[in-house]
């Protein structure tokens, strides 16, 4: 998986977070995502059923794409994603436990951070892709002057405010990837409009990369 997850952020540094997401509706918009060209795809935990949804993508795109889970608060919610076939855990905050809770399951912790202190202790505990949020609090000199003292084999994505508008001045400061929500789904939102905002993240870092 780890494999997956590294082949995905060299091709589109992208997770779509699909916050209020319902499990009837779940594959149609995952599908889209990657028709657009994105394939780490996140359900938070206080979306309807998440783990129903979670499932569903596990089970249909698992073999072509990331899926795993957002607002991973406890050790507990580590172990249901687990079980409904998630590989990622993506948490707001640095929880040392559900870090290690993660790793001993073999899946991906993806812990938040603001503050050098937090992103390094992250690391030290074995996480090794690290978001800042709410990133719009912090702006994209806060990312340069904490990337220039990470070790170079962890990735920091930029999570919180940061739509199609902001992605290259985000990636000229250093981040690795993005973690975008409400641009990409909100709540309502066709699997068509899921494609088209999709579309439009893809096209905006295809072009900051290839320049």
């Amino acid at each position: 998986m780890t494999e997956k997850l590294e082949n995905w952020f060299t091709q589109m540094p992208v997770v779509a977070i699909l916050r209020g997401v319902r499990p009837e509706e779940v594959l149609e918009i995952g599908e889209a995502l990657y028709r657009a060209g994105i394939g780490i795809i996140e359900v938070p935990l206080n979306s309807p059923e998440p783990l129903t949804s979670i499932k569903t993508l596990a089970q249909a795109m698992g073999d072509r794409c990331v899926i795993g889970a957002g607002t991973v608060l406890t050790e507990a919610d580590v172990v249901g994603v687990a079980a409904a076939g998630g590989e990622i855990i993506v948490s707001p905050n640095t929880n040392l436990a559900v870090i290690d809770r993660s790793l001993e399951a073999g899946l991906v912790p993806m812990p938040g951070w603001a503050t050098a202190t937090e992103a390094f202790t992250a690391y030290q505990a074995g996480a090794r892709y690290l978001k800042l949020f709410p990133a719009a609090t912090y702006g994209s000199g806060h990312i340069k002057g904490v990337r220039t003292v990470m070790p170079n084999d962890c990735k920091l994505l930029a999570v919180g405010g940061v739509g199609v508008g902001a992605t290259d001045e985000w990636l000229q400061a250093g981040i690795d990837g993005f973690g975008i929500g409400s641009e990409i789904y909100k709540l309502g939102y066709s699997a068509e409009q899921v494609y088209q905002s999709a579309a439009a993240i893809v096209a905006a870092i295809t072009a900051v990369k290839g320049s």
